[in-house]
């Protein structure tokens, strides 16, 4: 599930390429003294993800922009919006929005048999640990995990982005269902990569790390209601590293894209 929330610029801005921990802050700020504060520090994931401030380019006063934010928890979404709709003013670093609705929707893969694509809306992480280069055939003497990138073939991509759906869906999902390792056939059909690319982060106040980062095409047939059950999982909880910095956030652009009988609130006005 998600929110739609859609901004008004307040005045001309340059563009913020380095958004992500100004706009998490700003998700996050709503959230101070609620049930769901101490999650701000977690070290594992916690079902939140979010887009960047898009279309992409300037700004000028009275643009509209859109942020998505998806989890896989409705009341920590309601919480997020909550904040939001309490306190319309929308600043992330540099750019100043106010927020002129906020809406809820829940994309879905749709029905076994169904055959789409998910594009990933910001950059993707995956990083591949030291111990498993030699496995890959990766020449790494350090310690630190290796970016991936496309030299290092799909084999490693494919399997990081598993065990870490795994990770999210042991966390956040019911423990008699099986897992995306416990069920046979790949998570995707097809993998097209758009672009790889290297982008400071600011992942804590003060702390920035340049990470490399790649977007892709990610095409699907929906075999049963697990493997349907785990891709929307991607959908809500985000794919690869560092979702809840923004990374990882995926849309649906051909195929299903709601589930029937859910239907959408708004908040409007100013």
């Amino acid at each position: 599930m998600r929110l739609l929330i859609r901004l008004e610029a307040q005045a001309d801005a340059a563009y913020q390429s380095a958004y992500h921990h100004k706009l998490r802050g700003r998700i996050w700020r709503g959230l101070d003294g609620t049930e769901f504060d101490g999650l701000h520090d977690a070290d594992h994931p916690i079902g939140l993800c979010f887009s960047n401030v898009f279309p992409w380019g300037p700004i000028e006063e009275g643009d509209e922009r859109t942020v998505l934010v998806s989890a896989t928890d409705r009341d920590l979404l309601g919480a997020v919006a909550e904040g939001i709709v309490n306190d319309r003013e929308f600043n992330v670093g540099e750019m100043p929005f106010w927020v002129t609705e906020v809406t809820t929707v829940t994309p879905d893969v749709g029905e076994p048999g169904t055959r789409g694509t998910i594009e990933s809306g910001t950059g993707l992480l995956v990083r591949i640990p030291p111990w498993k280069t030699d496995e890959y055939g990766i020449d790494h003497d350090g310690n630190e995990s290796v970016f991936w990138r496309p030299e290092h073939s799909m084999k490693p991509l494919k399997t990081q982005l598993e065990n870490n759906l795994d990770k999210k869906h042991g966390l956040l999902c019911p423990d008699h269902l099986p897992s995306p390792s416990e069920r046979e056939g790949d998570l995707f059909e097809d993998l097209e990569l758009i672009k790889t690319f290297s982008i400071p982060v600011e992942v804590t106040q003060g702390v920035e790390r340049t990470m490399v980062l790649s977007k892709w095409r990610f095409g699907y047939r929906v075999r049963d209601e697990h493997h349907r059950r785990h891709l929307n999982l991607a959908l809500d909880a985000g794919l690869g590293e560092r979702n809840a910095l923004g990374l990882g956030f995926v849309n649906i652009v051909n195929g299903s894209k709601e589930r029937p009988g859910v239907t959408a609130g708004s908040v409007e006005g100013r």
